[in-house]
């Protein structure tokens, strides 16, 4: 009989050899063979039970100790500029260990947030726990899920609030971080498939209860990974700035510079003044100046502030809250152009003829003072002849000039014929509670579209300066519509008995000229959203590929560094290119402007897409009291398995399943987009007027389900008559007839054919 080992002897063995921790290698170990086995069973059974060591399939280990190799994620810099690291996992005890990672001059640069496999080596007397060698950086991060935590015995489930998920994730007792049932939490996969093939995870973050009327932004932030808290050297950066002087810069501040934004405006970057010119050889001409924040002078390469504002890529907004791409203490302060304020700024001055063609322009790394703080329909109404206190002074030297510069300006737009979609802006009011009270559709006033020709010279501006200097820049590209988007919009604008030029190179007064016949009539909204779906998404690229939207040779970002990356590196570009000073460009971005452009175009995207998220949970919460009510819409979309309502008093978009349809088989035709109803023949399209009862409405998820009431003012047809929830027997009137559902396709098939035949003889 072999001589079994005491329980020390066995912890001892296990941590010197922390590979060799099966039963096999033990017994191996220790020379015990046959029966004896039983024993050493019995005595690995008492030590996980006594909690010494953690059995792992075959395997065990000491659960107060790291495996050699592992997954760490980087947390940050110690004061001397070490790489600390965390385990991914930690089953033990005690405190999390401290890993120091050992770099060699091979190793990739690493930074928070990153994760590495690593080679371990435990340490004794230091302030950390373990070193570690980097094997290799792993190239995906784990997936996340936000979803409401539900308490089981074997630990719980998290259940995802994305609508297009519906896979529940395990959650092990010892990794739920102390989530209480009904919690909004977020977790990480943690492990492969398990039991019942649902995926394993670790709660990371509790967010609280997800009811709260104030919890849809975070969902939407958390969800879709929008970076939202500063790490404490980025503060400390933004703390220590001062406010920009004169020196190196041109005085602007007896300018009558003025910014006008929205009332509940969060930050004011831009600046605007316009007077004639008084020119001799521009008569009748403008002279239209335009201050953006001097962003570059705080945010410089290199800097922490910089890093996390390349990470952000830009601001987002939601109705509730804003993420911003700088600190407040840039945001709202040192780079907000404060009436009566100096303010750091780069401005242009630009040249206008009587037409309001650009005929020249010039950049000024600038000082500047605003006159005032003003909002779009404060100055809109001293426009229109009703200035309240603070416009009135400035109606003669300020408000009437730009009026008359912008006058000059749409002409020239008209002339252009950028793309002219008519698409209101929607927008959610909450109470101090972050309740719906209401959602209503932005005005668009003059004073808005003022400010936007201004901001769009501006940016033309930037752009061919740049190229002139033969200098590095970000182009905002806008490339011309796929032929085949566009195809389909000539499908939608037949249907609607409107016509889309054909067989000439697209232009975007083509468009404006569908667009201008649908005005007024009732396919106005269907025919605009048709345009904009056709078209293309604007993206960053350091090739200018041109802006084929606004109808442009070059276009670039300029007037918004304070919330887009995109503005700063053109502003960094300026001052290079201007010899500024040497906070420009650097040779390093230079170097990964593609890569920037890539990185900030997705950020964008991303930003866009939970906005919108954050806009739809809010409509569904507001909804939800109505479930059961009649609303008017128009068929927005349509789909394999239903079509999409927009509903005219929201605009909130709802989905008919095509199972609420009845239980007539229908026929769905990708080309021209329809739904057809094998017994009924039924047909829905885009663009139908149809009433719609609200059947759901779930704010978690944001989504609305809808029945279909009537459409086109006409009540659904009947289909043959059903026995008690039986389908309906479709009796074939002679030999060999074919279904019902191929007689639906061929009919459709036919009355397409014969739709192509009349617009072939237009």
């Amino acid at each position: 009989m072999s001589k079994l080992p005491s329980k020390d002897e066995i912890l001892q063995w296990i941590s010197d050899n922390p590979t060799l921790t099966s039963k096999r290698d033990i017994a191996k170990a220790f020379g015990i063979k046959g029966a004896d086995r039983i024993d050493l069973k019995r005595l690995l059974k008492e030590l996980e039970e006594e909690g010494h060591l953690e059995k792992r399939k075959k395997t065990y280990r000491d659960p107060d100790r790291l495996p050699p190799v592992t997954v760490l994620q980087m947390t940050g810099l110690t004061d001397d500029g070490e790489l600390t690291a965390k385990p991914l996992e930690w089953h033990g005890e005690g405190p999390e260990p401290v890993v120091l990672l050992i770099p060699r001059a091979s190793d990739p640069a690493l930074g928070a947030g990153d994760r590495v496999l690593a080679r371990l080596q435990e340490v004794k007397g230091e302030d950390h726990h373990y070193e570690a060698r980097l094997i290799r950086r792993i190239g995906t991060n784990p997936r996340k899920v936000l979803g409401v935590f539900r308490k089981r015995a074997e630990g719980g489930r998290v259940v995802p609030i994305d609508k297009g998920d519906g896979k529940e994730w395990h959650v092990p007792s010892d990794a739920t971080g102390g989530a209480q049932d009904g919690e909004l939490v977020e977790a990480e996969q943690s492990g492969p498939k398990g039991r019942m093939g649902l995926p394993r995870a670790r709660v990371v973050e509790r967010l609280g209860d997800p009811s709260e009327p104030k919890a849809v932004s975070l969902i939407a932030i958390h969800q879709h990974g929008i970076p939202h808290e500063f790490p404490d050297e980025v503060i400390a950066e933004a703390d220590k700035m001062k406010p920009g002087g004169l020196k190196g810069r041109e005085d602007l501040r007896d300018l009558p510079l003025v910014t006008i934004d929205p009332p509940d405006a969060r930050d004011h970057d831009d600046a605007v003044w316009a007077h004639p010119d008084d020119d001799p050889k521009n008569a009748g001409g403008h002279v239209i100046w335009v201050a953006i924040a001097d962003v570059a002078h705080y945010v410089t390469p290199g800097s922490a502030l910089d890093a996390e504002a390349r990470k952000r890529g830009n601001s987002s907004y939601f109705p509730d809250r804003v993420v911003p791409m700088l600190p407040d203490r840039l945001s709202g302060d040192l780079c907000s152009l404060h009436a009566g304020v100096p303010r750091a700024c780069i401005a242009v001055r630009m040249q206008i003829d009587a037409q309001g063609e650009k005929v020249g322009h010039r950049f000024v790394r600038g000082l500047m003072r605003s006159a005032a703080s003003l909002t779009y329909r404060q100055v809109q109404q001293a426009a229109d002849g009703d200035p309240d206190q603070a416009a009135k002074p400035l109606m003669e030297e300020v408000i009437q000039p730009l009026y008359a510069a912008y006058a000059a300006l749409e002409a020239a737009r008209r002339r252009r014929q950028p793309l002219d979609l008519d698409l209101p802006e929607r927008k959610v009011e909450l109470s101090d509670a972050g309740k719906v009270v209401a959602i209503n559709f932005a005005d668009r006033l003059d004073a808005h579209r003022l400010i936007e020709e201004f901001m769009v010279l501006a940016n033309v501006a930037a752009a061919e300066s740049l190229v002139e200097r033969r200098s590095p820049l970000l182009f905002r590209v806008h490339e011309e519509p796929a032929p085949e988007k566009i195809e389909s919009l000539r499908e939608v604008a037949d249907a609607a008995g409107l016509n889309l030029a054909k067989g000439q190179a697209l232009k975007t007064e083509h468009l404006n000229r569908l667009l201008a016949a649908a005005e007024g009539t009732d396919h106005a909204e269907v025919i605009n959203m048709s345009t904009l779906r056709a078209m293309t998404q604007a993206y960053y690229a350091p090739s200018n590929y041109g802006h084929f939207g606004l109808a442009l040779q070059a276009y670039a970002h300029f007037t918004s560094p304070i919330r887009r990356y995109a503005d700063l590196v053109v502003h960094r570009a300026l001052i290079s290119a201007h010899g500024w000073g040497d906070d420009g460009l650097s040779h390093r971005e230079v170097e990964e402007l593609e890569a920037t452009a890539a990185h900030i175009s997705e950020t964008e995207r991303r930003s866009m897409t939970a906005e919108r998220d954050t806009e739809d949970r809010y409509l569904a919460a507001y909804l939800s009291e109505r479930v059961g009510e009649e609303f008017t819409g128009r068929v927005s979309g349509v789909a394999r398995f239903g079509a999409f309502v927009r509903l005219d008093e929201t605009g909130a978009d709802g989905l008919i399943p095509v199972r609420s349809l009845g239980r007539e088989f229908f026929h769905f035709d990708r080309e021209s987009a329809t739904l057809v109803g094998a017994d009924t023949g039924l047909t829905i399209e885009v663009g139908q007027r149809v009433t719609v009862r609200l059947s759901e409405a779930a704010p978690v998820t944001g989504g609305l389900a809808l029945e279909l009431v009537s459409i086109e003012g006409e009540d659904l047809p009947r289909g043959p008559a059903r026995g008690r929830g039986k389908p309906a027997r479709h009796k074939p009137s002679g030999r060999g007839q074919a279904p019902k559902r191929k007689q639906a396709k061929a009919k459709h098939k036919a009355d397409k054919d014969k739709r192509k035949v009349r617009r072939s003889r237009r």
